[in-house]
């Protein structure tokens, strides 16, 4: 007897093509947001690092300072954030070249560009209303208790939108409803860093 020749028939392929698109179409974009959700670890880390700077530095002077270079705090090269020590005359450095610029009275990190092409980021106030200390820089009056905040500006995807972050060394509290303006709920303690605008959720 004859053996006929088995394999698949076009309709089967094109199913399983058609259910591989499916998969993928379902898969990527989760994928993608892991991918970004990773990438606000860097803004975390920094921003402890700058609040742990910041700590140091009054139990040393009994005064904050936002001042980059005399606070100690410079974050590893290949940062996708800038960040923000005040708010007032922002000044970051430069880290478009081979090796840092630190210009005078520089309060900020700017984004290490040479490393990710394109545009630094700017001081931006964030629009998350409730907290009570946003925007970044000291506040309060001699003699009187004195508190530090730090911002994290950064995009983590490909889109518009800026993922930000906050830090104070002030309990804040935020609104318990999220919505596009705040997507942080609820209490925020001293030192968490608390997200104001979640790139990853936009």
């Amino acid at each position: 007897m004859k053996k006929l020749a088995k394999g698949f028939t076009l309709i089967e392929l094109m199913i399983v093509v058609a259910i591989i698109g499916i998969l993928a179409a379902i898969a990527i974009p989760n994928f993608i947001k892991f991918q970004a959700r990773s990438k606000q670890s860097e803004a975390k880390a920094n921003l402890k690092a700058a609040f742990t700077a910041e700590k140091a530095y009054i139990q040393e002077k009994d005064v904050y300072s936002s001042l980059v270079q005399i606070v100690g705090f410079s974050p590893e090269r290949n940062n996708r954030y800038a960040y923000f020590l005040d708010s007032v005359a922002s000044v970051v450095t430069d880290r478009s070249g081979l090796v840092e610029v630190f210009p005078a009275q520089a309060n900020g990190i700017g984004v290490d560009v040479f490393r990710y092409a394109g545009a630094g980021l700017s001081y931006v106030a964030t629009t998350c209303a409730g907290g009570n200390v946003n925007a970044p820089g000291i506040t309060g009056v001699a003699p009187g208790p004195f508190n530090w905040s730090g911002m994290a500006r950064g995009n983590v995807d490909t889109d518009s939108t800026i993922d930000m972050w906050t830090i104070s060394t002030m309990s804040r509290s935020y609104p318990t409803t999220v919505d596009i303006v705040c997507s942080v709920g609820g209490n925020n303690p001293s030192g968490e860093p608390a997200n104001d605008l979640n790139d990853v959720n936009f």
